[in-house]
Order: structure tokens, then C-alpha cells, then sequence
């Protein structure tokens, strides 16, 4: 079944992270994602609320940039569309969408993470490209997932990727949650073959759409008796 995803990256771990910190200012926005092969994906993105020389000289010294382009120039607006070329961090975690049948339908960025709305064909392709995402060290947080064919504005609650599934049910069966906790993290982590600070990152995520469940409804309203 088609499956619609919602994941966040935090920049520090993603792409322009160098480029928002020299200019806390800067504003942008993804107009589209133009993927030309597994790693090679180029964004077109306008910037604007800064000097354009100040923003190349920014994506020149960024080290997730190998390319940049400014397209096309909006005076009015004071915004600038470029299109940029992501390098070989960026690209792996783009490859890794890519090669297990992922699409970008969108991304934004705000708060300092971007949020990238993604469609795979199987459900499956999503949690392995999760798995390999994490392997790389970059914490993928899956907001929302839903079946296509039910809601394509992803509002329906958010469910566990396998990965998520894994961790929680062993964490339960080994005596994690109990008190006393019967395991700890790191003997946890080594019985998964993780790290133990992957294992803590899944098992927060895991914990909170477990929570969203039990407090909110697919609306958004808190759920009652």
C-alpha cells in the first residue's frame, strides 16, 4: 500500500546547516526537489530577507553545498531563487530515500529542522530507509504516516516505523519499563546491535507516537471516554 510520510531532520545533521548559522536572518523557502540520479539532488529554493552577495558567500563556505545557481531574481520581494547541488552528506541520506523508492512531494524548513513530506509505494521501503538513514548517524523523526488512498493531507495519527516497533517490544520483553529496570540501555542496545544513543532516540520517538495515540484523536482533539 502507497505510503505518505512526514519526517524532520534536524539542519545541524541535513543540509545548509552552516548557511543558516552564519545568517540567523535568512528566510527560505523550497519551491521543488529535482533528483537526477540516487545521490545527485538538486533543490530550487528562493532566499531572501538578506544581501545576496552575504547569501553566496554563505553557500560558497558551506560544506553540504557543492553548486549553487541563482535562477531567477524576484526585485520586488527582495528574493532570489537558486538552484543548489547537495554534496556527499546530504546525498547520502537522499540516496537512501531514493534507492528504497521514496519521492519527495515537499520539503520546508523552520525551527532549525527541515521537514521533508515523502511517498513511498510500500510501507516497508519507508522503515528501511529509516534503518539506513540511522546507520549514518542522522536522527530521522517520522511525524506522520498515513495509507495514501485514507488521507493525503497526512492528519491521521502517526504510526511506528519497524525499526520503532523492534526497539519498544524488546525494551518491554527485557524488563526495561519495569521498576526496577531489569536491563539497561547499553546491554538494551547491544542485544539490538545498535547504539545506545540510537536506541534512546527510537525509543523517544517511539514513546511519543505511542502517547499521541492515547491522548489525541486522528483530529487532533483530545480523546475521551
Amino acid at each position: 500500500m502507497t505510503t505518505i510520510a512526514e519526517l524532520t531532520l534536524s539542519a545541524e545533521e541535513f543540509a545548509l546547516a552552516d548557511t543558516l548559522q552564519t545568517l540567523p536572518d535568512l528566510e527560505l523557502r523550497v519551491e521543488s526537489v529535482v533528483a537526477e540520479g540516487p545521490t545527485r539532488t538538486m533543490p530550487l529554493v528562493w532566499f531572501s530577507n538578506v544581501d545576496r552577495g552575504r547569501i553566496e558567500d554563505a553557500l560558497d563556505d558551506d560544506p553540504t553545498v557543492d553548486e549553487h545557481l541563482q535562477l531567477l531574481e524576484n526585485a520586488d520581494a527582495g528574493e532570489w531563487l537558486y538552484r543548489l547541488q547537495y554534496g556527499d552528506g546530504v546525498g547520502s541520506v537522499c540516496c537512501a530515500l531514493y534507492t528504497h523508492g521514496g519521492t519527495v512531494l515537499d520539503a520546508q524548513f523552520a525551527d532549525g529542522q527541515w521537514t521533508v513530506r515523502l511517498l513511498f509505494p510500500h510501507r516497508d521501503e519507508l522503515s528501511s530507509a529509516v534503518s539506513e538513514i540511522e546507520t549514518e548517524g542522522v536522527h530521522v523523526d517520522v511525524r506522520r504516516m498515513v495509507e495514501a488512498d485514507q488521507d493525503d493531507d497526512l492528519e491521521a495519527t502517526a504510526a511506528l516505523t519497524d525499526p520503532q516497533r523492534e526497539a519498544i517490544a524488546e525494551a518491554y520483553r527485557q524488563g526495561y519499563y519495569d521498576v526496577p529496570r531489569e536491563i539497561s540501555l547499553e546491554e538494551l542496545a547491544n542485544e539490538l546491535d545498535i547504539s545506545h544513543q540510537a536506541l534512546s532516540e527510537r525509543l523517544r520517538r517511539a514513546n511519543r507516537v505511542l502517547a499521541s495515540e492515547q491522548i489525541e484523536d486522528p483530529t487532533g482533539e483530545m480523546a475521551t471516554d
